[in-house]
């Protein structure tokens, strides 16, 4: 299986005892100090010695400051979704951005009943947990009320929000073929573990989630997936998984990287949990992520420009490696141009349609620009600022596009997704020639929905050191200028063909 890419990143599986709270509190502080980048937190409800999870959750977010805290993972039948779907909300922007949602169907049926919850079926279980992901995604995406129809759950004209403050994503703990063909299709990321999924089952796990994904028109890229392990550091390597010296773990979890996909690896620590910290953060994952780095460097062409991507005129930066500071961060000049025609009859208005969304997403750039501006003047803080941004359409638009894609696939009603998912094609396929700007046009949403996210992350930011205020003002007119000059270009270029062409969306 692939190496899908992503940057890895290395945490702690803790068990919420109530009795050890105490030490629970010291070891997620010790994780966030010594560099750790994930926390998940057990979550079982019907336990009478563990502490509760969210409010656990809370309370370590608040005592810690980098660390990124997730249920691992919250138990569905005891949670309700709308709740949930609050509850990681709030915890996301109490934090600051440093949450996510694991979830899980619920395995322990008579614990859950003993607590008055649902005893499902196994495919029950499943049928309730994609209704919950629809409930979920509904409630974090901003808009009118919604109407979500379900047979375990739905809602019934619920108004949308609070608002993640970042693309805060669903990750589902699955092992059997169905859950993990629902992780596929719908999920940010896979949670399994080694104690459940050993590393010799990974193969035919991932292949199965691959292909749920590639059927359901995903890139299986889109799905982070994140090992939890343990294991036992010695001086001595062994035949055994994770049974040896620093050197034999950064080997094996280097190979699940490279060849499983797995991008995150948070250790359930033992006995002696400090030490055990420690080695993992200072002397695996350096060597896992070093080791890792070097492999896709021999993998990665020589070639700077594919020969595909030179004949189309298609860029070929990621829009994260797009330098935002540059003059020109759009690159105006090799912007491809199809061939003009002589006005004749039009078919259709959709081009007056089309530039009429655009005056409103010019309206609603002035509408960030000033509230960035009463941020730097004292007279709206940077967490209201944040909040309004959040119900704008254009922070919607742009983010269903790029990190907020799979969140927000429900909401084609959004302009840039219908014209990704429709007007974009139906171009393509009416005039071939305007292909270049379309490929580019598309490049181009991607690099918008970068500057909004690090601009979302600046403000992030602002809320905890007003000192940044100056790179949210940056980002701010950096936004304003690549969205302007977007949106002129795609006038330019489509106005005209889409009323000859009778393009209608």
């Amino acid at each position: 299986m692939p190496d899908h890419g992503h940057d890895l990143r290395f945490g702690a599986f803790l068990t919420p005892t109530a009795e050890g709270h105490g030490e629970v509190v010291r070891l997620a502080r010790l994780a966030d100090d010594i560099g750790l980048d994930l926390i998940g937190v057990q979550d079982h409800p019907y336990q009478p010695t563990f502490l509760d999870t969210w409010t656990l959750l809370t309370h370590l977010a608040a005592r810690t400051e980098r660390v990124t805290l997730f249920p691992h993972v919250a138990n569905l039948p005891l949670r309700p979704p709308a709740v949930l779907a609050r509850s990681a909300a709030t915890l996301d922007i109490l934090s600051g951005g440093r949450a996510e949602l694991g979830i899980g169907a619920g395995a322990f049926q008579d614990a859950i009943a003993s607590l008055g919850g649902p005893r499902r079926t196994p495919a029950d279980a499943v049928d309730a947990l994609e209704e919950a992901v629809a409930v979920i995604r509904a409630l974090w995406a901003p808009g009118p009320a919604v109407h979500v129809p379900g047979r375990h759950y739905r809602l019934d004209g619920a108004r949308p929000g609070p608002f993640p403050v970042h693309p805060l994503g669903i990750w589902i703990g699955a092992y059997k073929r169905r859950m993990l063909e629902l992780t596929g299709r719908l999920g940010d990321g896979w949670l399994p573990s080694a104690a459940y999924a050993p590393p010799g089952d990974l193969a035919e796990m991932s292949r199965t989630l691959d292909d749920a994904a590639r059927a359901a028109g995903r890139s299986p890229d889109r799905i982070r997936r994140i090992y939890t392990v343990s294991g036992r550091f010695s001086r001595l390597a062994s035949d055994r998984f994770l049974d040896g010296p620093p050197e034999q773990w950064a080997r094996e979890l280097t190979e699940l990287a490279l060849t499983h996909g797995i991008s995150g690896f948070v250790l359930a620590p033992g006995a002696d949990a400090e030490r055990e910290l420690r080695i993992f953060t200072e002397e695996v994952a350096p060597r896992v992520r070093e080791a890792t780095a070097a492999a896709r460097d021999a993998r990665r062409p020589t070639t700077e420009t594919p020969p595909a991507a030179a004949a189309s005129g298609a860029p070929t930066r990621a829009p994260e490696d797009v330098d935002l500071w540059s003059s020109d961060p759009l690159d105006e000049a090799t912007r491809p141009r199809a061939p003009k025609h002589q006005p004749g009859p039009a078919l259709g208005n959709t081009g007056a349609r089309l530039t009429l969304i655009h005056d409103n997403l010019r309206a609603e750039m002035r509408q960030i620009a000033d509230a960035v501006s009463q941020v730097a003047a004292g007279q709206r803080d940077a967490a209201a600022a944040r909040s309004m941004i959040n119900s704008l359409t254009l922070r919607q638009n742009y983010w269903t596009l790029g990190s907020f894609c799979t969140a927000y696939s429900r909401t084609l009603t959004t302009h840039h997704t219908i014209e990704d998912q429709y007007m974009f094609p139906e171009l393509r396929e009416k005039q071939a020639s305007l292909t270049p700007v379309v490929e580019r046009l598309e490049h181009e949403h991607e690099i918008i929905a970068e500057t909004l996210a690090r601009l979302d992350a600046a403000l992030v930011t602002l809320v905890q050191d007003e000192s940044h205020i100056s790179e949210v003002q940056d980002l701010t007119d950096v936004l304003g200028r690549i969205l302007l000059s977007h949106l002129g270009y795609e006038e330019e270029e489509l106005v005209e063909p889409l009323d000859r062409l009778g393009i209608n969306v």
